[in-house]
C-alpha cells in the first residue's frame, strides 16, 4: 500500500510505528498485571487483613471482570471508536490501579480489582483492533504482530519479575502504583499519534440481551474454573455454575443468530482460520499458565529461590518469547504458511514442556531448567505471532473490535481453565504419591522429604497434561488454520494476504 493511500486512511507512516509503541505499552500492562499481583499477593494479604477464604477475590475479581465484559468492550469499541475505548480504558485502569494501590480494607481491593478488569476488557480489544486496522501491508503487519506477540506472550513472565522486584525492595503497593505511569504515558500518547478516521464507527444499536448473557455466561465460567480450584469439581456450587454457564452461553448463540445488531456475529468465530486460531490459542494458553504456576512453585518451595531471583529465573522464556516472535515468526510470516508456523512452534514448545517433566528435587537450573524454557519461549513465540496477525485476518472493519475481543477472551477463560485443571491434576498426584510413600517415613525430614517430592511429582504429571494440549494445539492449527479458501476472502491455502480495509 501506498504512502499517500495510508495518509488517506488516517495513522501513517511513522507515525504507525509510534502508535505501535503507546498500544505496546498498554499491552503490556494488562498482561503483566496478571500476574504481577500474584507475587504481591501474601504481602497484601497480611496488610489488609484479608482472610484465607477471600484472598483469591484478589485474582477472581480481575479474572471475572475482565472475562465477563470483553465481547461488550470488544463491541463498544466497534459502536462509539476504538481510539476513545482505548484511552478511556487506559485512564480507568490507571484510575484504579491507584485505588488499589491505596486499599485500606479488603472490600477496597476487591473493588479496585474488579475495576481494573473492567477497563481492561474495554482497552484490550481496542489496542488489538487499532493494530489491525493500522497494519494493513503484509511486510509492516508481520513486524508488528511480531513486536505485539512477544509482549503478549511474555508479560505475564515479566509480571513475576517485576513483582518480585517491588515487592521485595519497595512496597506491595507498588504493583498497582506501577501502572500509573503506563496508563498516563499510553493514553497521552495516544491521544496525540493515533488518528482514527471519521467514518470508521459502525452503527449505534446494541445488542443488550447478547451483553447480559455473554457477560453472565462467561463470568459464570471463569468462575466455575476458579472455584473448583479451590473448591473441588464436585463442590455443587462448582457444577451449578458450569450448567448455567452452559445454558447462558448457548442461548447466547441462539439469540445472536436472530438479532438485527449482534453483539458477536458468527462470522466472526465460524470462518475456519480464526475459529482456529482462537481454540489453538486457548488451549496453548491453558498449557502455559499450568507451567507458569508450577515452576514459581518450584522455584520457591523446592529451590528456596526469594520472589526477585524466581522472577529472574523466567528469563530464558521472556528471551525465547521475544526471539520467536520477532526474529523467527516475524521474518516468516510473509514467506511461508502460516500454520506450518504455528505447528512447528506449539511443537517446539511442547518439546520443552517435555522437558520439564524430568523435574526432580535436585533438577539442575541450567541442566533442565534453562533449556525447558527457552524453548517453550522460541516455541510459544513462534506460535503466537501469526496466531495474533490471523485472529482478525481477513475481518471486516466494522468487526475488528469483537474478533480482537475473542483473542482476549480465548486467554481469559485458557488461563482460568489452565490455573484449575492443571492445579488440580498435580494435587491428586501429590496426595496419591504422598500417601503410597509416607508409611516408610519414621523421622519429620523423611515426611518433610516424601511431602517435596509428592509436590514435584504431582508437577511432573500434570505437566504431561500440558505437552498433550500444546500437542492438540498443533494438531488443531495443522487442520484447521489458513486451509482452502476463507470465507472473508483471505488467501488460499498458505498465503498470509492482509486485505485492504477501507478505514
Amino acid at each position: 500500500m501506498s504512502e499517500a493511500a495510508h495518509k488517506a486512511q488516517g495513522t501513517t507512516g511513522a507515525n504507525r510505528w509510534t502508535a505501535l509503541v503507546f498500544i505496546s505499552i498498554a499491552q503490556l500492562m494488562v498482561v503483566l498485571d496478571a500476574t504481577i499481583v500474584n507475587i504481591a499477593l501474601p504481602s497484601a494479604q497480611q496488610d489488609l487483613d484479608i482472610s484465607d477464604g477471600n484472598r483469591q477475590w484478589v485474582i477472581t475479581a480481575y479474572a471475572l471482570a475482565f472475562g465477563g465484559l470483553l465481547l461488550f468492550g470488544g463491541r463498544i469499541a466497534d459502536l462509539w471508536g476504538r481510539k476513545r475505548a482505548f484511552i478511556i480504558g487506559l485512564l480507568g485502569f490507571g484510575a484504579a490501579s491507584a485505588l488499589g494501590g491505596a486499599a485500606t480494607n479488603e472490600a477496597m481491593m476487591f473493588a479496585a480489582r474488579a475495576l481494573q478488569g473492567m477497563f481492561g476488557a474495554l482497552l484490550a480489544p481496542a489496542a488489538l483492533s487499532l493494530l489491525t486496522l493500522m497494519f494493513t501491508d503484509a511486510r509492516e503487519r508481520a513486524r508488528a504482530f511480531g513486536i505485539y506477540g512477544a509482549i503478549s506472550g511474555a508479560g505475564g513472565a515479566v509480571g513475576l519479575i517485576l513483582g518480585g522486584v517491588l515487592t521485595e525492595y519497595m512496597d506491595w503497593r507498588w504493583t498497582f502504583f506501577v501502572n500509573i505511569p503506563f496508563a498516563v504515558i499510553a493514553a497521552a500518547g495516544a491521544a496525540f499519534v493515533i488518528r482514527e478516521p471519521k467514518g470508521e464507527r459502525h452503527g449505534s444499536a446494541l445488542d443488550i440481551p447478547g451483553v447480559i448473557l455473554s457477560t453472565t455466561g462467561l463470568v459464570s465460567l471463569v468462575y466455575a474454573f476458579a472455584r473448583a480450584e479451590s473448591e473441588g469439581w464436585s463442590d455443587s456450587l462448582t457444577i451449578g455454575l458450569f450448567v448455567a454457564a452452559a445454558v447462558l452461553l448457548l442461548v447466547f448463540v441462539i439469540v445472536e443468530t436472530r438479532v438485527k445488531a449482534p453483539l458477536l456475529p458468527l462470522r466472526v468465530v465460524t470462518e475456519r482460520t480464526r475459529g482456529g486460531v482462537y481454540l489453538s490459542l486457548g488451549l496453548a494458553i491453558i498449557a502455559m499458565f499450568g507451567m507458569f504456576l508450577f515452576l514459581t512453585y518450584y522455584l520457591q518451595v523446592i529451590q528456596g529461590y526469594s520472589p526477585v531471583k524466581t522472577g529472574l529465573a523466567f528469563m530464558p522464556l521472556i528471551a525465547g518469547m521475544i526471539l520467536g516472535s520477532t526474529l523467527i515468526g516475524a521474518r516468516l510470516m510473509t514467506r511461508m504458511p502460516a500454520r506450518f508456523l504455528m505447528v512447528a512452534g506449539y511443537l517446539v514448545a511442547a518439546s520443552g514442556m517435555l522437558l520439564l517433566t524430568q523435574l526432580e528435587i535436585g533438577s539442575s537450573y541450567t541442566g533442565l531448567l534453562l533449556p525447558a524454557q527457552l524453548l517453550l519461549g522460541l516455541g510459544i513465540g513462534t506460535a503466537f505471532m501469526p496466531a495474533m496477525s490471523l485472529s482478525t485476518h481477513g475481518i471486516e472493519p466494522r468487526d475488528a473490535g469483537v474478533a480482537s475481543a475473542m483473542v482476549n477472551t480465548s486467554q481469559q477463560v485458557g488461563g482460568a481453565i489452565g490455573t484449575a485443571l492443571l492445579n488440580t491434576i498435580a494435587a491428586s498426584a501429590t496426595t496419591s504419591y504422598i500417601a503410597d510413600h509416607i508409611t516408610g517415613a519414621t523421622t519429620r525430614s523423611q515426611q518433610q522429604l516424601i511431602q517435596m517430592q509428592g509436590m514435584v511429582h504431582g508437577y511432573a504429571n500434570a505437566i504431561w497434561f500440558a505437552v498433550g494440549i500444546l500437542a492438540t494445539s498443533a494438531v488443531i492449527a495443522l487442520i484447521l488454520v489458513n486451509v482452502g479458501r476463507s470465507s472473508t476472502g483471505a488467501g488460499s491455502d498458505g498465503e498470509a494476504q492482509v486485505p485492504a480495509m477501507v478505514h
